[in-house]
């Protein structure tokens, strides 16, 4: 009878403990389970949060309760309903940190292909293969930035010798329909590459002069399209029997554009010009500082002389007047150039005020394809920090993007401070050919006494 009691007891006390470990590894399960039920917006979401909660720069996340932020945020965007709405959801959860190169690009933006092409290497490409198994970046567009304002949309640079310069289109402009659909980065020339579309543009505020302006579209390659660029923008102004020389730097991500710059004032289109404009606006950053040597720096000039007698002096230095251009758009390593043509006085630093974006960012392409850029490092400057803070020019000039019909103050008023330069610098070899020119003669009334 006892036996079969303790058998009994023994039998309950087995199945009990069963029960709770069954109950545990359920328990244990729960978060698993609900990882594979998780929805691709639940998915893409909290990657977002554990790539920055495993890799930003300031392991106290610039003062943000980075948990609260994943809590907050996660269920509108669960509820999105397309990416392009998860894609403003998960921006403003990272707006949160108050911190630059800090933002998720989807697949549907320029800037995407444009940072994929900045910071290719074989690791990252490696990863690249299994979205664009051909290895090519190309996307089809136009080559304008954009900017929106109130709701609307801008043109608010345009790349030199792109299908949008060509087709005439001005910064300034608003964008309103491509072919009668609305306007879309992307999305609007999708095969439409070499294809004539419709683009209509509003030029003034009134709305009873809209205009349609063809354009054709082009694929363009993301690791190219920037050196291009500046390379169609270099130009000779003349003015008064002066010669101001222009690039437009559009992205300094790489030492081919330091390259481009010393090429054409050594043996280019500005060897021979009196004086340069060096515009930093817009586009990407990447400049190191020594990139500002070819103005300050000390270094021998070579002469060359050929067979027939014929010399060539070759100068890898900037000695005549510069200024530098920039605004909301020079962002990163153009803000560390500016602090040094402003600090060590190379030239006037022209336009308005940057944006105060000077972290150092690394791509992460998610599982979906899509992009995370990510401050990973905190930057200072002679033990300054300019991040949040930026440089001011020291000639403001605004600009009204809105209906500016290209007009472009900033630039014009580059000009005009190099003109003066070049005049007093007249003035004063005038002055000092006058004084030796007077001595001379002192000199030789002298001897004929």
């Amino acid at each position: 009878m006892k036996t079969f009691k303790i058998k009994k007891i023994s039998r309950l006390l087995t199945a009990g403990i069963l029960t709770i470990s069954m109950c545990l590894l359920f328990l244990w399960l729960i978060p698993a389970f609900s990882t594979l039920r998780q929805s691709p917006n639940l998915a893409l979401y909290n990657e977002v949060w554990q790539t920055v909660n495993n890799n930003f720069y300031d392991p106290n996340f610039n003062g943000v309760d980075w948990k609260a932020m994943r809590t907050k945020y996660e269920q509108p965007a669960e509820q999105a309903k397309s990416i392009d709405e998860l894609s403003v959801v998960i921006n403003q959860m990272l707006a949160e940190l108050k911190t630059s190169h800090t933002h998720f690009y989807n697949k549907s933006e320029p800037a995407y292909y444009q940072l994929l092409g900045i910071f290719k290497s074989d690791y990252l490409w490696k990863q690249l293969r299994k979205f664009f198994p051909d290895g090519n970046l190309v996307y089809t567009d136009i080559g304008a930035f954009t900017k929106e304002i109130n709701g609307q949309t801008f043109i608010s640079a345009i790349l030199d010798g792109s299908p949008a310069e060509k087709a005439g289109l001005q910064t300034g402009d608003r964008l309103l329909t491509v072919d009668g659909k609305p306007f879309k980065p992307i999305q609007s020339f999708i095969d439409k590459a070499d294809k004539e579309v419709k683009l209509a543009i509003q030029r003034t505020p009134d709305l009873n002069q809209n205009q349609t302006i063809t354009v054709v579209p082009k694929k363009l390659d993301p690791t190219t399209i920037f050196l291009e660029a500046m390379q169609a923008s270099t130009e000779i102004i003349n003015r008064d029997n002066q010669k101001i020389g222009y690039i437009h730097i559009w992205s300094y991500a790489g030492d081919q554009y330091q390259q481009q710059l010393v090429r054409e004032i050594t043996y280019g289109k500005l060897r021979n010009a009196d004086a340069l404009i060096l515009d930093l606006r817009d586009g990407w950053g990447g400049a190191i500082p020594s990139y500002l040597n070819i103005f300050t720096g000390k270094i021998p000039r070579l002469t060359q002389i050929l067979r027939d007698g014929k010399k060539t002096n070759v100068d890898y230095q900037w000695k005549k007047p510069v200024v530098m251009l920039v605004n909301q758009g020079s962002r990163s390593g153009k803000e560390i150039l500016a602090y040094g043509f402003k600090r060590y006085k190379i030239g006037s630093v022209i336009g308005t005020k940057t944006p105060g974006a000077v972290v150092g960012g690394s791509p992460f392409l998610l599982k979906d394809g899509n992009l995370l850029y990510l401050a990973v490092a905190n930057v200072f400057v002679d033990g300054e920090r300019l991040e949040g803070k930026g440089v001011t020019p020291d000639i403001e000039v605004p600009f009204t993007l809105e209906y500016a019909q290209g007009a472009d103050p900033q630039k014009e008023k580059a000009i005009a401070v190099l003109m003066e330069a070049l005049k007093k610098k007249s003035e004063v070899r005038s002055q000092e050919s006058e004084l030796i020119s007077g001595g001379l003669e002192l000199t030789t009334k002298s001897v004929d006494l």
